[in-house]
């Protein structure tokens, strides 16, 4: 019933305040008796034949939240019981920032995407720990983190570390999000050295602890063939447990969405439809040249379940969703999963 009021009052509110007021409702029902076992009954889809052990964590099926929907750690328990296998928060960021002004997210419903221009909005380190401390309900968290838009590249490092440290003991993996919105001249580590100095601490800070929690790499695909082979050559040349394959795009050329519209929404990266193909092409790219022993999470255009199994067919070991969810609706998780399991009987 929320998702079927959601989906008539949408185009009233706006992107944005629809996302948030999903987000409110989700937390609201969250806190009903009952109402995540209901939520799983109806929704979620369980079968052993859709577990996958990947980078020492144990998950009970391949599809997750992509980073962004629940940017601050306040709802993955309630997308835990609509299905999803694990959930990516974040991007956590030290301090918390606002991000760009509004308007700021907009539907690109001619091309089954969103063109998203927040830049990195973030409550901050302590709202996540605080939200992060209490039991997760047995699911899967992933915490994708980055520096504050305000702190020097050279800085940076700094930051990463800070996030990491401080939420270790709360996550069961990493994301370092080397793949921002390019438009609003936030800091992109470029180079072999920049990733590096980041990913260094993160390494030595994970020796001393009695825990293992994986470390993977976000990648853009904009890259270049070049930099996406550079990006496989740190996973292999380093202790990286894996690469997500990837964020969106700040190229604009070739939608559907009239010209004049997508000028007055401005710069911002697009997720969705427009996405499927690079995605796919970056991932096989990446799992040929890691020759298939690396994990990738795949994400980016996953807008049915046939694209989803094609991405899995790619070389991704794990799979993400965000705006096929948005576009889908709550039955997306299990739709793909059904497929998944119709695809195991052939």
């Amino acid at each position: 019933m929320i998702f079927r009021i959601l989906s008539f009052i949408a185009p009233l509110l706006g992107a944005e305040r629809s996302h948030n007021l999903a987000v409110m409702l989700l937390r609201a029902v969250g806190y009903i008796p009952g109402a995540k076992w209901l939520m799983r009954k109806l929704y979620a889809v369980e079968d052993e034949r859709l577990e996958r052990d990947v980078f020492g964590i144990h998950f009970r099926n391949p599809i997750g939240m992509a980073a962004g929907f629940d940017r601050n750690g306040d709802i993955f328990r309630e997308l835990g019981a609509l299905g999803f296998g694990f959930v990516e928060i974040g991007t956590i960021t030290p301090e918390p920032q606002q991000g760009n002004p509004k308007p700021r997210l907009f539907r690109l419903d001619d091309d089954s995407a969103i063109m998203n221009r927040i830049g990195l909005s973030s409550e901050g380190l302590e709202q996540a720990v605080a939200n992060l401390r209490n039991d997760h309900g047995g699911v899967i968290i992933g915490c994708n983190i980055g520096k504050n838009s305000a702190t020097e590249p050279e800085d940076a490092p700094h930051d990463y570390l800070r996030v990491f440290r401080n939420l270790y003991q709360y996550a069961d993996y990493f994301t370092v999000n080397v793949s921002y919105n390019t438009s609003f001249k936030q800091y992109v580590p470029r180079t072999r050295e920049s990733i590096i100095s980041i990913l260094e601490p993160l390494f030595d800070f994970r020796r001393g602890q009695n825990q293992y929690r994986p470390i993977l790499l976000k990648i853009s695909p904009d890259l270049s063939d070049e930099d996406i082979d550079m990006m496989t050559d740190i996973m292999i040349d380093t202790p990286l447990d894996g690469i997500v394959a990837t964020n969106g795009t700040v190229r604009h050329s070739g939608l559907k969405t009239e010209p004049e519209r997508m000028k007055r929404y401005g710069a911002g990266i697009v997720s969705g439809a427009p996405l499927t193909n690079r995605s796919i092409e970056v991932i096989r790219r990446v799992y040929k040249r890691s020759n298939g022993t690396y994990p990738i999470i795949g994400v980016g255009g996953i807008m049915t379940p046939e694209q989803a199994k094609a991405m899995l067919d790619a070389g991704a070991t794990l799979v993400q969703v965000y705006t096929g969810f948005v576009y889908n609706g709550p039955t997306f998780v299990g739709d793909i999963c059904k497929q998944l399991l119709e695809d195991s009987k052939n």
